[in-house]
């Protein structure tokens, strides 16, 4: 899995913290602005954390790319609709190299291991034989409508990768963009950077997390699973390991808080 922060508010601190100002003052956006450091904003911001006012916070958005990913945890992530995707389609980019993601706990047992590539290996194979079948059928259909051989080609590849992706697995690899506001990036942590996540979506959300910190760190200096702020809330769902949790947190903000500074 490979994950960057591509793009993001600029002085996303100072965005929020003269947002939230304007809603108390007679001054203009821009004059507060001015008047901001990122020390001053970063208080600010810290101060609206506590108080739990978070609207001014989706003013600051970020944007992701995410690579080495599966279809599985795309069927999850886009569940958090307050966000912008955009993804590699089946539909219209053939996988000439299909690449997969196994999960760990298969990856851990050589017989399931044996068995899942023998699984995926099947549908890739089945992919390519019934592109091939429904392009040559295709590409006869639009010869004899009157379109040249590029053209014909062209149309006849799009329609039958179109149905051939079909019998492609949850497990094959697919690279998109994400953009949230940082009240939604928050949200997002506190769901799936939870240990009864699932595995896949959890290590993309702490992947997110590691590289935005550095650039707010007073926006997310709490962000983490529900109970890195306080009481695990899923009751008798809980995980049972908070302190340890707690912990990773704690030290993935100190590592990103010393990396930033160097």
């Amino acid at each position: 899995m490979k994950v960057k922060l591509i793009a993001h508010t600029a002085a996303p601190e100072q965005v929020v913290a003269a947002a939230a100002k304007l809603c108390y003052s007679d001054t203009g956006a821009m004059e507060l602005m001015d008047g901001l450091t990122e020390e001053s904003a970063g208080r600010f911001v810290e101060m609206l954390g506590k108080i739990g006012h978070e609207s001014p916070i989706e003013h600051a958005s970020f944007t992701f790319a995410a690579e080495g990913v599966s279809r599985s945890l795309l069927a999850q992530i886009t569940r958090h609709r307050l966000a912008s995707f955009s993804v590699q389609s089946q539909r219209y980019v053939r996988l000439t190299h299909f690449e997969y993601i196994t999960p760990p706990e298969i990856q851990a047992d050589p017989q399931a291991l044996a068995l899942y590539d023998e699984t995926v290996q099947s549908c890739v194979d089945a992919y390519r034989k019934l592109s091939e079948m429904l392009e040559a059928r295709h590409y006869a259909d639009f010869l004899a409508q009157g379109f040249d051989e590029k053209e014909a080609h062209r149309r006849a590849e799009k329609k039958a990768i179109e149905d051939a992706r079909f019998v492609l697995p949850n497990a094959s690899e697919t690279k998109m963009v994400i953009t949230m506001n940082a009240r939604e990036l928050l949200h997002f942590f506190r769901l799936r950077c939870c240990n009864r996540a699932q595995w896949e979506i959890r290590e993309l959300a702490t992947a997110m997390l590691r590289e935005v910190y550095p650039v707010a760190p007073s926006l997310f200096a709490k962000a983490g699973p529900a109970c890195v702020k306080g009481v695990c809330p899923e009751g008798k769902m809980s995980c049972g390991h908070a302190a340890e949790v707690r912990a990773e947190f704690e030290k993935l903000h100190h590592a990103e808080s010393r990396r930033d500074s160097l």
